[in-house]
Formats: C-alpha cells, structure tokens, sequence
C-alpha cells in the first residue's frame, strides 16, 4: 500500500483529481478521540501503509498538536512525519492533494514527505475579502483599513507566495475591478480550487481565473478554519496549483536526491521531512577562549 498522507480535519481532504490518486487519514483531534484511540488509530495506520505522513498546519490547536507528537513519540517510531505547512487552509488542501497523488508513484516515503516544502512554493493561495480590518497575515496600510469600514469594500488578497493586497471597485460599479492591480498569478500550467464564505462575488472565476489563464476551476466547500485564518466570514478563497501528476513527477524527480544523515530516509532539498534534521550538519562551534592575563618579564 502506499505511504499514507493524514490530515487532522475532513474539509481538507479535497475530491481526487482521478481514480488513482487515493484518500487521506483524518486523525480525530483530543476532544474526538483519548490517547488509547489515537494509538490504536496510528498503528492501524502504519501496520498497513508502513509510513504515516501528517500535514500539521499552523492554526492547529496546541492540544491537538501536542497529540500528534505524544502518539508519534509512545510509539517510538521513525516512521511518522509530521509536516509543519504554512499556507492558508484552501491551499493546504491542494497541497495535501498533490501528495496524495505522489503517493502512487515510486517514490520513497522520505521523498514524499520532503517534497511538501518543494510544492507549497507552487501554490498561489488568496482570497476575496469583504474587510480587512482585522487581517494580520499580509502586511495592511492605514487606508486599506479605513476602507473595510465600507459595506462594499473588496480586497484581492495574495498570501502565498508572495504577500500582494489590492482594492477592487465596488460589486456592481461602473467598471468594478478594472484599473485594480490583480494578483500576480502562476507563470505555469494551474487549475484554480475556490470556496465560497458568505461573500457573494464571482470576481474569483469572472476575472481572476481568465487572468491567471488557468486550465480549469473547481468549487469545494469552505474548509471551517478559513474564516479564522482570513479575520473574517466575508471571503471567497483560492489556491491555484499543478494539478497533473506527470509535471509533480518531473518537478520532484529533478531535485537530487539525499540521505539523512540522521535517520537514513531518503530527501530532497535541506531538511529531512520524517526527523527535521538539516541535510548539512551545523558547523562546529568555535572553541571558548578562556581570558588569561599576560605575564610582563620583569
């Protein structure tokens, strides 16, 4: 069986792009499941894929992160990962997505698991926004939250990769949206996945897909920490990202390949994705002078 990809929430498991590329694990959180459970859970897991890979986001609660590590540590096992993924939640899940798609391939369990940090710099994650106002993960100026006041303010937010905040015409204006500098878009084959909050806009597929040119668009549900992550209900979300196997192969495949000096799993790139160990050991510390007073010949 392939390596197993495990997320701690339903609504980041999106729909499989085709019939090969499998589900993910959802492991219940503290409040679901007691620690007797969530062992049992895991090793049912590993008995039967062999390697566990779990993306812990961010915005994951302390107890439910603390869990993650305490099962992997009762355990006493170096065959669970635990990814620390930086990306808002629309776009976790399409990076979750892709590695459940690796997983059908040859690579090792290292490779897939290293290969996390590699995809998200491909993922393009934004979001519509009716407000501002209270958003903390892009840098905001003064008049851009003066403006959220406005019951018709829209704000074209890019989070990943690179922070971009633009204000768009009102819905329904003479030329909405025109004149506004949209988001830099992906400089590559994308398809765009968006889930709608309680903003009602079709600016995401009317004007931002058309722009980004992407090759197709999919609508999924609002993953429930979306709100939180983006400071407010009023948003469509978006994360544009490779969706065929063939080019996640080919990207992966060209990075070299590593052995952990560590664990012994294979890697691509610096960082190990089962032991977090960096593919380089740290230099050695310089030797501590000891002050000594000077002797004057007399």
């Amino acid at each position: 069986m392939p390596t197993a990809i495990a997320v701690t929430s339903a609504d980041l498991v999106l729909p499989a792009p085709d019939r090969h590329t499998p589900g993910a694990a959802v492991l219940r959180p503290p409040g679901e499941a007691d620690l007797e459970g969530a062992l049992a859970e895991t090793s049912a897991l590993l008995e039967r894929h062999g390697h566990l890979v779990a993306v812990v986001p961010p915005w994951l609660p302390p107890a439910t992160v603390r869990r993650l590590h305490t099962v992997r540590a009762i355990l006493e096992t170096d065959r669970i990962a635990l990814l620390d993924v930086d990306l808002p939640p629309l776009g976790t899940a399409v990076l979750v997505r892709q590695l459940r798609q690796l997983t059908v391939t040859d690579f090792s369990p290292g490779v897939i698991a290293s290969a996390a940090r590699l995809l998200s710099h491909y993922v393009h994650a934004g979001a519509l926004l009716g407000t501002v106002a209270k958003l903390d993960r892009v840098p905001v100026g003064l008049k851009a939250h003066a403006r959220s006041w406005s019951p018709s303010a829209r704000f074209a937010v890019l989070a990943h990769p690179t922070p971009h905040l633009a204000r768009l015409a009102p819905a329904g204006s003479a030329g909405a949206g025109a004149g506004a500098e949209l988001p830099p878009g992906p400089g590559f084959a994308t398809h765009l996945t968006f889930a709608r909050g309680s903003l009602s806009s079709d600016w995401v597929t009317a004007e931002l897909a058309p722009a980004w040119q992407v090759q197709g668009v999919m609508e999924n549900p609002l993953p429930a920490d979306s709100a939180a992550w983006w400071a407010t209900p009023k948003l469509v979300e978006f994360a544009a990202a490779i969706p065929d196997l063939s080019v996640l192969y080919q990207l992966v495949a060209s990075v070299r390949r590593e052995e952990c000096r560590w664990c012994g799993f294979e890697l691509i790139g610096d960082r190990c994705g089962f032991c977090a160990a960096p593919l380089a050991a740290p230099p050695p510390e310089a030797p501590a002078r000891t002050g000594t007073r000077s002797r004057s010949r007399t």
